[in-house]
């Protein structure tokens, strides 16, 4: 099965970081998780609203990503909001190292998806933006929104 073939099937989309960051490199990583955070996962219980990912040690790790317990796992359940490592390459880890070593960058997450049977999520290295860019921002998409309007108004 070559990796075109796999079907994708996103689980969650953290839309307010689109509005919140200026996106700058976006990586795919994969996650490490235990069997009850895989079937949380599936059922699509799972937050990542206040989610960050950090490099510590070498490695990188998912810090506030919310994976709601599964109900008929009982005794041997996950802690929700535990740290969960990103499997990513050295080179790509040294890439987000030095990233987040500049001033005012961060990684953050962009969507958690289903890439065949492996839950993958894409990260991103972004900057915060100011009050000024989020109003230009709004404004471009409305701008967008209009002209895409009349075009197809006016293929009526």
């Amino acid at each position: 099965m070559s990796e075109s073939d796999k079907k994708i099937k996103v689980i969650v989309t953290n839309r307010k970081a689109f509005h919140t960051y200026q996106i700058f490199t976006k990586y795919e990583a994969g996650l490490s998780l235990v069997g009850t955070e895989v079937k949380s996962l599936r059922l699509g219980k799972v937050q990542m609203s206040d989610a960050y990912a950090m490099v510590e040690g070498g490695e990188v790790f998912l810090v506030n990503l919310h994976i709601s317990t599964y109900d008929m796992a009982h005794r041997e359940n996950h802690d929700p909001t535990r740290k969960r490592r990103l499997l990513l390459s050295k080179r790509e880890i040294r890439k987000l190292w030095g990233a987040t070593n500049e001033k005012g960058f961060t990684i953050v997450p962009l969507r958690i998806y289903f890439k065949g049977p492996l839950a993958k999520i894409e990260i991103a290295t972004a900057r915060g933006k100011k009050d000024f860019d989020k109003r230009q921002s709004i404004a471009k998409r409305e701008a967008d929104r209009e002209m895409a309007r009349k075009i197809r108004d006016s293929q009526r």
